[in-house]
Order: structure tokens, then C-alpha cells, then sequence
């Protein structure tokens, strides 16, 4: 059989689709190695992780209590958890502290009642981030 009259096009066409083939194939290993590369040399793990810690807040009359119920990421001094609250309006203040887990602290806004806001941040690796809000 015959295969030179089944060919479409002239002697010069013939290898046009070989050719973009060959090229697709290398552009393909090209990409697939630098995605590998990526994976084995870490360079997608540049972010540092942030604090993360529980809270509840329960809200009543004389305040609202803040209840540390888990701390995953969270830096300790003297066998304390790093966490601080600031309370808004500034004359207000939590009693207590949030030392370890099950901890409730209570907070009010200077004169026994709810504050406008609390504001709890935790420290990981030397870095602040908060870990829960709460505003009336």
C-alpha cells in the first residue's frame, strides 16, 4: 500500500504536527519540574504561623466573662501562656488572667458593667496577632 498519496499537503508540511508536539511535551516537563522543584525546596513555606487560641465570651449584667478554651500556638513565660486583653472604654480592665486553659476572666468597663470591646491577643514566635474580639 501506498502510504506517500494518503498524506495531506506537500513535502514541506509533513512535520509541522511532530514538531509542535515535540515542543508541547518539553514545555510540559519544563513546568512539571519547576512545580516539583517548588515542593522539594520548600519555597512555599516562607509565612510564619500566627497565634491561634480559643476563646468564649459570655455576656451579662456586670460584665462579660472571657474563657480560654484552647491554645494551640501561643508562646509561654514563666509557665504562662502569653495572652493579654485590652478593654475599650480605656478606664476598663479584666480581673484576673488567662494563664492556662480553662481560665475565665472577667471584664467591665471601669464602673461594673459590659465594655464596648475587648480585645484579646495572643504572642507566637515572638509575634502579636489577635486571637479573638468582642463589642457590645
Amino acid at each position: 500500500m501506498n502510504f506517500a498519496t494518503k498524506l495531506v499537503g506537500n513535502e514541506d508540511e509533513h512535520a509541522v504536527s511532530p514538531v509542535i508536539g515535540v515542543i508541547l511535551m518539553v514545555a510540559i516537563t519544563v513546568i512539571l519540574a519547576a512545580v516539583i522543584a517548588a515542593f522539594v525546596l520548600d519555597l512555599g513555606q516562607s509565612q510564619s504561623a500566627s497565634a491561634a487560641a480559643g476563646l468564649t465570651f459570655d455576656a451579662h449584667e456586670d460584665g462579660v466573662d472571657v474563657t480560654l478554651i484552647s491554645a494551640d500556638r501561643i508562646d509561654e513565660s514563666g509557665g504562662d501562656l502569653e495572652i493579654s486583653t485590652t478593654v475599650s472604654p480605656s478606664g476598663g480592665s479584666c480581673i484576673g488572667s488567662l494563664d492556662s486553659v480553662g481560665e475565665t476572666v472577667t471584664c467591665t468597663d471601669g464602673s461594673s458593667d459590659q465594655p464596648d470591646s475587648i480585645t484579646v491577643v495572643g504572642t507566637y514566635q515572638g509575634s502579636e496577632t489577635t486571637v479573638g474580639r468582642w463589642s457590645a
